[in-house]
């Protein structure tokens, strides 16, 4: 072989050796980018949840999976599937109209209707159903209907037959309506303290207020900070919405449990959970299951320290927690129960607040509020196409089409009652509360009060052996009160309203009889028991409780 064939096949064997050790050293590169980033994440998780959590969840996990696969032996899920297809048929039975005297609208009429039949056939579904259209009156409904009263009814009727046509979407047609949705935020922004430049936008109701909060963080964080794998921080008590928020975006959610005595975000947790794909602390003022605060001065010392946003959700606070100081209740009691702390844009590192004005506002249902300390960051929320063909498409919030009669109700409803209005509903819906934490604070032994709300809401649990929270809620049931059941700990609220104010003896009353009842219960038979122990009771109790409640919004639409 001539010498140079040699010496060019020599190069292509040093050519295709030096190809394949840089192909080798490239996936070594990629393999081990991948365990480092697996790496880090894996270490982020386990700094945030601790060692012995991260063991429970390892733990619960490796249970739902033995536990799946029990599951899928035909004998087992045979058994399993009728237990669920009895459950479904009982949500059935007590949501949908049975019988065949029931008549069922389910095609458009050959003929429109007059306004009498509508009205009779209205008036005949009540009927039908076994309710009346004002059945909550009675003060037994935990939260739901917060005001009631005919006069407001009557003036919120009037704004929407003035604007039931209009649509913000066409501001140029409906100037007023954008005048009213504007000076609605305004009001708002001024009772949170809102500082100069601060701004904001009405949605549909609290989850779309914290949905897009949740997305004007995403993409503030995308935008001035480069981060792609965003995380947010929240307590266990923090509402569904921003888990829902969380899912919609794509973030990752570090639920931070509670210090079990004063039912407050566990700080060091929170600090261990910040790393530097944290865009958002969370902070409830007042949250949802037990209506306590969190240390929110505390969360705004970390926002600040590590540059990320800090969103107080005062959507159940609402119109109650600006007015506690006005009205001198913000100090608590002689005992020191009750105080409640700065929440407002007058903290710091606060950079939102929701607040539903259809809750304690009393505006109709589907009002609320979302604010930001500056119109620059309310620009997040927005979304933008330039390039449509059908034009220009801009919105604040996740709808297009909204109705303007709701936000003319809304801003009827606030000219109406006005500051004097809402500080004398505070004052009576305050007092009403801690009425009911005093008496199962002093008079109940067998419960206890979960923290110290300063606001509208309390929540028991039991610390007697033999009293079991849930079932204390099912004998409630029975004397006609709907309260809400909780899980971690087992426990039941009431979110006081005005209509309860009255009712507050008698809730006591009912309370303390409820308890000797539940003494002597037998244990499971009643619904909160059934489904809100079965949520934390083992670990495919939450996939039975979400099987339930998606049968639960099957049957919501089963006509």
């Amino acid at each position: 072989m001539p010498e140079s064939t040699v010496s060019v096949l020599n190069k292509s064997v040093k050519q295709t050796l030096s190809l394949v050790l840089t192909l080798n050293n490239a996936k070594s590169a990629l393999f081990y980018y991948v365990l480092f980033v697996q790496l880090v994440k894996a270490q982020r998780h386990l700094r945030a949840r601790g060692i012995i959590a991260s063991a429970k969840d390892i733990y619960t996990w490796a249970a739902q999976q033995v536990i799946h696969i029990v599951l899928r032996v035909p004998s087992t899920r045979k058994k399993v599937a009728a237990q669920m297809d009895q459950a479904r048929l009982d949500i059935e039975k007590r949501l949908v109209p049975q019988g065949a005297n029931v008549t069922r609208h389910l095609a458009l009429p050959s003929e429109g209707k007059s306004l009498e039949w509508i009205l009779q056939e209205m008036e005949k579904m009540d009927t039908e159903l076994g309710t009346t259209t004002d059945s909550w009156r009675d003060g037994k409904l935990s939260g739901a209907v917060y005001h009631g009263g005919d006069d407001l009814s009557k003036i919120i009727v009037a704004a929407y037959a003035r604007y039931c046509v209009s649509n913000p979407l066409h501001p140029e047609v409906f100037p007023a309506v954008r005048k009213m949705e504007a000076e609605i935020v305004a009001m708002c922004l001024k009772m949170y303290r809102g500082p100069a430049g601060s701004a904001g936008t009405m949605t549909s109701g609290g989850t779309e207020s914290i949905i897009m909060a949740v997305k004007t963080y995403r993409d503030w964080a995308k935008a001035t900070k480069g981060i792609k794998e965003p995380e947010l921080i929240m307590s266990t008590t923090a509402h569904a919405a921003f888990d829902k928020g969380a899912a919609y975006m794509g973030i990752k959610v570090h639920t931070i449990p509670l210090d079990p005595y004063t039912r407050k975000i566990n700080l060091k947790l929170v600090k261990r959970a910040i790393n530097p794909n944290t865009i958002l602390l969370v902070g409830s003022c007042i949250n949802f299951p037990d209506g306590n605060q969190d240390d929110i001065e505390a969360l705004s010392a970390l926002a600040l320290r590590h540059k990320i946003g800090l969103h107080v959700d005062c959507c159940l606070g609402s119109f109650i927690v600006p007015f506690l100081e006005p009205s001198g209740l913000s100090n608590g009691d002689s005992k020191g129960r009750y105080k409640l702390s700065p929440f407002d844009f007058s903290v710091p590192g606060v950079t939102s607040i929701s607040c539903d004005t259809h809750k304690y506002g009393f505006a109709p249902k589907g009002t609320s509020v979302i604010m930001y300390r500056s119109v620059e960051l309310r620009r997040f929320q927005y979304y933008v196409n330039p390039t449509w063909t059908g034009g220009v498409y801009a919105s604040p919030s996740i709808s297009g089409s909204r109705p303007g009669a709701l936000i003319a109700g809304c801003w009827a409803v606030m000219q109406h009652i006005g500051t004097e209005g809402y500080l004398a509903s505070c004052k009576q819906i305050v007092l009403a509360t801690r009425t009911i934490a005093d008496a199962i604070a002093d008079d109940i032994p067998e419960l206890y009060v979960l923290g110290n709300p300063p606001a509208s809401v309390v929540a028991f649990a039991s610390k007697h052996p033999s009293v079991d929270a849930l079932e204390v809620g099912d004998a409630m049931s029975k004397r006609g009160w709907h309260l809400n059941g909780l899980s971690e700990p087992k426990s039941v609220h009431i979110a006081v309203t005005t209509l309860t104010v009255p009712c507050v003896d008698q809730f006591i009353a009912d309370l303390k009889d409820a308890v000797r009842d539940a003494k002597v219960a037998p244990s499971g038979k009643g619904s909160m028991v059934a489904v809100y122990g079965l949520g934390n009771s083992s670990a495919v109790g939450p996939d039975m409780v979400t099987e339930l409640a998606s049968s639960f919004l099957d049957a919501m639409y089963k006509a």
